[in-house]
C-alpha cells in the first residue's frame, strides 16, 4: 500500500528511541531558515532530531559554515549503456553528483539501446551496484505499449520524449499524446516530457550558431507542446516538463499546477553567449530576454525545481561544424555550486534554491530526502560560502574535458554525507560506491507548494 502524501510507511517516531551515532553541529537551513541546531544522525543514517542533544555520541562542530541537504538532480544523461560510455557512464557521473553536492541523479532511457522494456531497464540497473557513488533512479521509456505496465512496476519514472534528440529519432506525434497520458497515469509513475513540437521547427539553411540554433528550434515549439500537455493531461498523472525555457511557459504550468523544471543553462546563458556548441542543447539557448525573464521567474521562487539535464558529448564531436556538432552538454557537477555561487552574491535567496534543488525533486521522486528533518536520510552537505571557486573544465570530473561555463563563479561544497557518512571531504571524494537503485517511497506532496527546507 502506498503511504499518505507526505508521510512515511514507518517513522523515526514510530522506532524504540536509540542514541545517535554522532552529532553534526553547526548552521543550518532547518523549516525555511538557517538557524544553529545539533542534528542527531542514527546508526542507520537518518536523522533522529534536531536540537540540542544530550548525549555522549561522537560530535563534528563546522562553526561558520552552512549546513544543507544534499540535491536531487531529476534530469541526468549517464550515457550508459551505448557507445558513447567511454565518454561518461553511471561511475563517472555519480562520483560529478557527489563533488557537485547531488545526493541523487534520475538518469534517463535514451541510451543505446534505449529501456523500453523489463530486461533492458534490468540490465541498466545492474550497472548501479559497486559503480555508483550516489543513489540512481531510472527512467523508462513508454515507447513500447505492451512493456509499460511491466516496466512500471521496475522504474522510478517514465520520460517522454516529444521531439527527436540524441537516441529518440521518431517521436511520437503530438496528436496522440493525450491518449498516451490518459494510459500512462493509471500506471502511478512520474512522468517527465520533453516538450518541443516538431511541427514548429523551421526547416531551411543549416544553422551556423546558437541565434540560428533558436531560430530553427523556436520558442513556438516550447509553446505548442505544452499547450497540447496542459489542456488534456489526467488529473491524476505525476507530469512533470523537462527543461522549459520561457517565462510564458513557466507561468501556464504554474496556473495549470504542473510540475517543471529550469537548466542551470536556460537560466544563466543566452544564444549571445560567447560558448559556440558548447551551448548547444535541445530545447536551444534563448535570447537574453527570454533568460532575463526566466531568472527572475526562478529568483522569485516560480519555478520548482532546478535540474541539470546533463547530457555530456566528446570534445572531438563538439569540435565539429555547428549544423553538424550532437546536442547536449555537462552540468551535473556545477549545477548546485553555480547557483550556491548566486546565493554569495544576494541575487538568490538560499530558501529558494533548497526548494528547487533539494526539497522539491526529492518529494517529485517520492524520496525522504531534500529536508534536514526527522526521519529523513542524511544526505548534507556543508558549504563555506566565503570560499568561491573559478570553473575550469581541466579541474572538472567529467571525462568530456570541456563546459559551457567556463571561468564561472562557483562554491562547492567541502563536505557531502551520504546517509551520515562522509563521501566528499575537503572538496575531494572520499567515498566507496554504495549508491543503489531507488524508486519512489510515497506519493510526492504538491511540487508547487511550500517549502519545509
Amino acid at each position: 500500500m502506498v503511504p499518505p502524501v507526505g508521510r512515511r510507511a514507518t517513522r523515526a517516531s514510530d522506532a524504540p528511541r536509540e542514541e545517535p551515532a554522532w552529532i553534526l553541529a553547526g548552521r543550518a537551513f532547518v523549516r525555511g531558515r538557517l538557524q544553529p541546531v545539533e542534528i542527531a544522525i542514527g546508526p542507520d543514517g537518518r536523522i533522529q532530531s534536531i536540537g540540542r542533544v544530550r548525549s555522549g555520541a561522537p560530535r563534528t562542530d563546522v562553526g561558520d559554515r552552512v549546513i544543507l541537504p544534499a540535491a536531487t538532480d531529476v534530469h541526468v544523461h549517464a550515457r550508459e549503456p551505448g557507445p558513447e560510455s567511454g565518454i561518461e557512464n553511471l561511475a563517472t557521473a555519480t562520483v560529478e553528483a557527489a563533488l557537485g553536492g547531488v545526493g541523487l541523479v534520475g538518469e534517463m532511457p535514451n541510451t543505446t539501446p534505449p529501456v523500453t522494456d523489463p530486461e533492458t531497464l534490468e540490465e541498466k540497473a545492474a550497472l548501479v551496484p559497486g559503480r555508483a557513488a550516489v543513489d540512481v533512479l531510472l527512467y523508462a521509456s513508454p515507447a513500447r505499449p505492451a512493456r509499460r505496465a511491466a516496466l512500471a512496476r521496475r522504474a522510478g519514472a517514465f520520460k517522454l520524449y516529444l521531439a527527436p534528440t540524441t537516441g529518440i529519432p521518431d517521436p511520437p506525434a503530438l496528436a496522440s499524446v493525450p491518449g498516451l497520458l490518459e494510459r500512462l497515469a493509471p500506471l502511478g509513475l512520474p512522468v517527465s516530457v520533453h516538450a518541443e513540437d516538431p511541427g514548429a521547427f523551421h526547416d531551411g539553411r543549416r544553422p551556423g550558431d546558437l541565434a540560428e540554433w533558436n531560430a530553427h528550434r523556436p520558442p513556438a515549439a516550447e509553446t505548442a507542446a505544452i499547450g497540447a500537455l496542459v489542456a488534456r493531461a489526467p488529473a491524476s498523472l505525476r507530469l512533470h516538463v523537462a527543461h522549459v525555457t520561457e517565462a510564458s511557459s513557466a507561468a501556464r504550468l504554474r496556473a495549470a499546477g504542473v510540475s517543471f523544471e529550469a537548466t542551470p543553462h536556460h537560466l544563466l546563458l543566452s544564444d549571445r553567449s560567447r560558448v559556440g556548441t558548447a551551448g548547444k542543447v535541445n530545447p536551444p539557448l534563448r535570447s537574453e530576454a527570454d533568460r532575463a525573464a526566466l531568472w527572475a521567474m526562478f529568483a522569485r521562487g516560480e519555478v520548482p525545481i532546478l535540474a541539470s539535464d546533463h547530457a555530456p558529448h566528446a570534445r572531438s564531436e563538439k569540435d565539429r561544424p555547428f549544423a553538424d556538432a550532437p546536442s547536449g552538454l555537462p552540468g551535473l557537477e556545477t549545477m548546485l555550486p553555480l547557483l550556491l555561487a548566486r546565493v554569495r552574491t544576494g541575487d538568490l535567496a538560499l530558501a529558494v534554491l533548497v526548494a528547487a534543488a533539494a526539497d522539491r525533486p526529492a518529494r517529485w521522486f517520492g524520496q525522504p530526502l531534500g529536508r534536514i528533518a526527522p526521519g529523513h536520510r542524511a544526505n548534507l552537505l556543508v558549504v563555506d560560502f566565503k570560499v568561491r571557486t573559478t570553473i575550469e573544465a581541466r579541474r572538472l570530473r567529467s571525462p568530456c574535458g570541456w563546459t559551457p561555463f567556463e571561468g564561472g563563479d562557483a562554491i562547492f561544497p567541502q563536505l557531502h554525507y551520504r546517509d551520515g557518512e562522509a563521501i566528499v571531504r575537503d572538496g575531494e571524494y572520499v567515498g566507496t560506491p554504495t549508491g543503489r537503485v531507488v524508486r519512489p517511497e510515497f506519493a510526492p506532496g504538491e511540487p508547487l507548494g511550500p517549502s519545509a527546507g
